[in-house]
């Protein structure tokens, strides 16, 4: 199947692995692992991640690119394209659908990490932990300034992706991912060796297997695994659209795991051993803020550390920004391939419906009581979208997609793609019974007895 000159292809394997990557690798390892980490009681949640990410997310990930691969279409034509006449069009607009919700709260996320380049480089943001954690509640409680750095983010996006797939998304992607890896190498060296390191290694590292008594750590961490790997919201079904058939899927998709899962459990051994250094840390109460309370209390103990800060907030915008990326280009390919518009129509469209959305995740941190508590569940408007979008909507949509490809695509047709051009593909069988029978039930199992938990 051709492609049109709005859509692109990838100049190489290196650069989609990159661009994936890119789009895997983000806040959601360097904010959102560290954060669901905590909550969740430590190295049991991580357990239980590392099960999910390679017996549930690897298989749909190879999946997911040979659906994109096969179709040359965003999610909505992939689904319709390979099921002619039924509704499985709609897994691929609920991909759609989060792609956009997600970027609107991320982007705010993405926009405290834009100002924190400016206050760690001036030292703006020292002092005690109480003041540090004070600081951190005053600006986020500023709603102009955190809508206005949201709506910078998007629009950083939307300009990136006006200069499409290759001189746009790769360039980025191919330029700056290996200058977040070695800093975060860095920051853990110096982490792991600072006073009270040992009991955040302890939490980090040993599991304390009561705690999977608990079903929301299965519910947070295949939802963490999901956002982390930007499955389940049509992400890497569209850069897998963009792919070479001369291209092997299964070895590209094991890097991009390996990439994504490293640094994520790097961005542990640099918070919880930095956290317990600190007197009166609480893993689990610290919330989305945890990288911006923590993380300038190393930079205050390091020789340069306005510097070092100022960059490691500097190459963490630019993670965000490669994940912003993936997420907005999503309905951007759908609206390219549905709706027949050129790149630059789609962008502006988007970016101005995202931008709207974000409002109240900007607004949900004190800034406006009804976005700070929605009446009713008692939660900010911002941890609403996290909760509703990871924990929910990106399962639902790994779980049908994990269905389709076993039960209505056919796991022979999708392993002739995955073996395209005698592409290695190895252990065909287990892929086949992971993705038909393994993730499906896992993921319906796992729904479900949140769902009860909420009842």
């Amino acid at each position: 199947m051709s492609t049109t000159p709005s859509r692109g292809m990838w100049s190489s394997r290196t650069g989609f692995i990159l661009a994936a990557a890119g789009s895997a690798v983000g806040l959601g390892n360097i904010w959102g692992f560290p954060t669901q980490v905590g909550q969740g009681g430590g190295a049991a949640f991580v357990v239980v991640y590392l099960a999910c990410i390679f017996l549930i997310c690897a298989p749909i990930m190879a999946g997911e690119i040979a659906l994109g691969r096969r179709t040359r279409l965003s999610p909505v034509g992939s689904f319709a394209t390979l099921a002619p006449g039924g509704r499985w069009w709609l897994v691929g607009g609920l991909g759609v659908l989060a792609g956009a919700g997600i970027l609107s709260f991320y982007s705010v996320i993405a926009g405290w990490a834009v100002a924190y380049v400016w206050f760690t480089a001036t030292g703006a943001v020292t002092g005690t932990p109480d003041e540090i954690g004070r600081f951190f509640g005053e600006f986020t409680g500023n709603g102009l300034v955190s809508a206005a750095l949201a709506l910078f983010v998007i629009g950083t996006t939307a300009a990136v992706l006006l200069g499409g797939v290759r001189t746009g998304i790769e360039r980025v992607t191919k330029a700056l991912m290996p200058l977040l890896v070695l800093l975060l190498i860095a920051l853990a060296v110096r982490a792991v060796t600072l006073p009270g390191a040992g009991a955040g290694l302890a939490y980090y590292l040993s599991p304390d297997l009561s705690r999977l008594a608990d079903v929301t750590v299965f519910t947070s961490a295949l939802g963490q695994a999901f956002f982390s790997l930007s499955l389940g919201m049509g992400c890497i079904l569209t850069y897998g659209s963009y792919f070479s058939r001369r291209d092997g899927i299964a070895a590209s998709a094991l890097w991009i795991v390996a990439l994504d899962t490293s640094i994520a459990l790097l961005a542990g051994f640099i918070i919880f051993p930095v956290g317990f250094s600190i007197a009166g840390f609480d893993p689990t109460s610290s919330g989305p803020g945890l990288i911006f309370t923590v993380l300038p209390r190393l930079f205050a103990d390091l020789p340069g550390g306005q510097l070092f800060g100022g960059a490691f907030f500097l190459l963490l915008s630019v993670a965000a920004l490669t994940s912003t990326i993936s997420l907005l280009e999503v309905p951007v390919s759908h609206c390219v391939d549905a709706l027949g518009w050129s790149r630059a129509k789609a962008v502006g469209a988007v970016a101005g419906v995202v931008s709207v959305f974000a409002i109240p995740s900007a607004l949900g941190n004190g800034a406006v009581a009804v976005f700070t508590s929605v009446p009713g569940l008692g939660i900010g408007f911002l941890d609403l979208m996290v909760n509703a979008w990871n924990e929910f909507a990106l399962p639902v949509g790994g779980c049908l997609t994990a269905i389709f490809i076993g039960r209505i695509w056919g796991v022979e047709r999708a392993l002739e793609e995955l073996r395209a051009e005698g592409a290695w593909f190895p252990a065909p069988a287990l892929w086949a019974f992971l993705i038909s029978w393994i993730c499906p039930a896992a993921i319906a199992c796992i729904l479900i007895a949140t769902l009860a938990s909420m009842l």
